[in-house]
């Protein structure tokens, strides 16, 4: 096998932070039209009277624009946090002003650096002076920071009108397994602090505009996406419905992120090598789960993705399986001792299901939900986390709560997508298709188009590709 193409290697410096990562179309958004209602309050109104239930610090900023056509040059987000999830041309919208409103809620780890403060639980809370009466609440992917959704759908919601709150999960970075007391914790506490921000954010919304949230959506992609899912299903009485990109799977049953990584793992050097055992390994990969045709973006998967991915999840999962070796060996050699290539979760003791069983999903949704996934996802294959959770929606009867949409040539992330743009497609359309088509479904229950796989467009080049999804097919 080649090494990674020549037109992948510009990506590695933006997308390095992305490893990490769990790793009828619309049209782009216009300026939401302002009415008396909206008018009243005024430019950054109320600015001094608004407290964040529960915050143990905020900080609230009256700024002229509150996108990131304005924010990355004011200081308020952090480009870092969103490298390599978004096309290189994606239209940034902005005429958005209004207040922000950064801070923190109690916690004791600090890996989280931004603005020097060194806390974790930061979140960010936009309440854009034009209000439609909607709240969209966002976890981050991977394990980003809560700046990470701000190009992907932050800065078109705010322009569509809503208010929008994000939250870090309360632990952020590769070594984010060293938060909690026991196995599972962190992860448990993504959830937690996702609630908790959603239920201070319709406080501090209502504060602001002197009126209740009319209308409250969460929306996240990859760990994102598990948390809308989570959220619809534990506490769906904080939401009227969600919008959930290609989200991550954990089930304390097979498949899960510990079950199809090793076995990639372990037959991807013997693929890439060639000879006479390529073709075995090819069925192996093809067997865990990640599609044949997606052979392309295997060497930059394994390279950024699957070890790291593999590591720092079992070792919050499973810390005793490498003993005292935190977050195992990168790119260990099969057969070693304690490589995660050989990892065999079935095998592992009742424990670590316990540990997954913290933060395992159902399908019990209680809420409309969205849910769209690219046929080319090499880090969360489709048919062992999509398919499989709208299946497990079915079983428990939710199924008239829930669309689901395979998008034909989707991959993980979307700056994926100026590299291969012949042979990719971006998924941030689908996002703005399936947000509006919620919409409808809550406004006068207009049921979007029902479940289907979305073909590639005949011959849509780049420009149209970045703009249309068309959830009817």
């Amino acid at each position: 096998m080649p090494l990674v193409p020549q037109n992948v290697r510009w990506l590695r410096a933006t997308c390095l932070a992305a490893a990490v990562l769990m790793v009828a179309g619309a049209a782009p958004a216009a300026s939401v039209p302002a009415t008396d209602a909206d008018r009243r309050p005024g430019h950054c109104a109320r600015i001094d009277t608004i407290a964040v239930p529960g915050a143990e610090h905020q900080q609230a900023d009256c700024l002229d624009e509150l996108t990131t056509a304005g924010t990355v040059d004011s200081g308020h987000t952090d480009e870092a946090d969103w490298a390599g999830l978004t096309p290189k041309d994606l239209a940034t919208p902005s005429g958005v002003p209004g207040i922000q409103i950064d801070g923190y809620f109690p916690d004791s780890s600090t890996t989280n650096t931004s603005h020097g403060w060194n806390h974790d639980a930061q979140f960010v809370i936009r309440l854009p002076d034009r209000w439609n009466g909607g709240l969209v609440i966002a976890g981050s992917p991977g394990v980003r920071k809560q700046y990470a959704n701000d190009r992907a759908f932050g800065d078109w919601v705010l322009a569509r009108g809503y208010a929008y709150a994000a939250t870090d999960k309360g632990n952020t970075g590769a070594a984010f397994h060293r938060d909690g007391a026991a196995p599972g914790d962190a992860l448990a506490e993504w959830n937690s602090r996702v609630t908790q921000l959603a239920v201070a954010a319709r406080k501090v919304t209502t504060q602001r505009y002197q009126r209740p949230v009319s209308r409250t959506l969460a929306m996240g992609m990859s760990n994102g996406g598990y948390l809308v899912r989570w959220q619809l299903e534990n506490n769906p009485e904080l939401y009227d419905g969600g919008v959930d990109w290609e989200g991550t799977l954990w089930r304390t049953e097979d498949p899960n992120p510990l079950t199809f990584l090793p076995p990639t793992l372990r037959a991807y050097p013997i693929y890439a090598a060639g000879g006479p055992g390529a073709g075995a390994a090819h069925r192996e990969i093809v067997k865990a789960g990640f599609p044949a045709g997606s052979e392309f973006l295997w060497p930059y998967h394994h390279q950024y993705y699957w070890d790291l991915t593999q590591r720092i999840y079992r070792e919050e999962l499973d810390p005793e399986y490498d003993g005292a070796t935190e977050a195992g060996t990168p790119f260990c050699t099969p057969g070693t001792p304690a490589c995660d290539a050989d990892y065999d979760y079935d095998a592992r003791p009742r424990a670590v299901r316990d540990a997954v069983e913290k933060v395992e999903l159902t399908g019990r949704i209680g809420k409309p939900l969205i849910t769209f996934h690219g046929t080319l996802d090499v880090l969360l294959p489709i048919s062992t986390t999509s398919d499989t959770y709208a299946e497990m929606v079915r079983r428990e009867g939710r199924g008239a709560l829930h669309r689901y949409y395979r998008v034909e040539g989707g991959t993980h992330v979307d700056s994926l997508f100026d590299a291969f743009p012949d042979r990719l497609r971006p998924l941030v359309p689908c996002h703005r298709s399936a947000v509006t088509a919620l919409e409808r479904w809550l406004d006068d229950g207009r049921r979007p188009p029902s479940s289907r796989t979305l073909p590639m467009p005949d011959g849509a080049d780049p420009a149209a590709l970045l703009t249309r999804c068309r959830l009817s097919g």
